[in-house]
């Protein structure tokens, strides 16, 4: 088995990390440079800093924070909120992102996925998809939902063919988050996850309902994850990547134990 990645989220919103749940009740949750250390040094593989209302507001990235959070990380650094053009990418990379996170704007415009990786590369492009089960369907994993605008509106899209589009469009990574897990410290959901894993080649990325170390466990053997991201655990010091990494290592997961 594949080392696993452990990857704290920074969901950002006026310069702030907020956390909510099921992406509404936000509670401020610290500043991002500041957080962005912490949980590097306390063994997280990766950073992933999420502008959460760039696209709703029409606005791009907030630089500044990007440029002031890079300055404080060793670790491979995510950014994704508002990026909507390669050259909207290539300014988040000049402030210090090591890979762009693209969401709503790929869904409107697919190209575009294929225009940052050619410039930079698919190992810099991640996909996120913001995903909701559909109650109503006869298969509720098979037919969920791709949402946008910060999980405010429906796509129109279906979870699994969305990733296999990205996928085939040059994405390097999908970012998958359960919206009706998150937040909720119940566990990631594994049956979505593993669909996704299932239907794609490159590594997906688990978000949404980490609250212990069995939950972290199972999204990589269930739901056959090769990373998995959390924020609240890690920010409201439930846990910490580096306790996380010494009990997953325990049970057998392999994982990349800080020094």
């Amino acid at each position: 088995m594949l080392t696993k990645r452990i990857i704290a989220c920074l969901d950002v919103h006026a310069g702030r990390v907020v956390k909510g749940v099921q992406f509404v009740d936000l509670v401020d949750a610290g500043d991002p440079a500041a957080l962005a250390a912490r949980h590097a040094q306390e063994g997280a593989d990766e950073i992933v800093l999420l502008d959460i209302t760039a696209t709703h507001e029409g606005r791009k990235t907030l630089l500044d924070t990007v440029q002031r959070t890079a300055r404080e990380l060793f670790v491979p650094f995510t950014v994704g909120g508002g990026i909507r053009t390669a050259s909207d990418a290539e300014q988040v990379f000049e402030a210090g992102a090591d890979k762009v996170s693209i969401n709503s704007a790929a869904l409107a415009n697919p190209s575009l996925i294929e225009s940052i990786g050619r410039s930079f590369g698919a190992q810099a492009v991640v996909v996120a998809i913001d995903a909701r089960r559909d109650p109503a369907a006869a298969d509720p994993v098979r037919n969920a939902q791709v949402f946008v605008q910060g999980g405010r509106k429906p796509s129109g899209r279906r979870v699994v063919e969305w990733a296999r589009e990205a996928e085939a469009r040059g994405a390097g990574e999908i970012l998958l988050t359960s919206m009706d897990s998150d937040g909720t410290r119940n566990g990631f959901d594994c049956e979505l996850t593993a669909a996704v894993s299932e239907s794609v080649s490159i590594p997906v990325i688990a978000s949404g309902g980490a609250g212990t170390v069995a939950h972290f466990a199972d999204v990589f053997a269930r739901g056959k994850a090769d990373a998995a991201l959390a924020a609240s655990i890690f920010h409201f010091g439930v846990s910490s990547a580096r306790s996380l990494k010494q009990e997953l290592a325990a049970s057998g997961v392999p994982v990349r134990l800080p020094c």
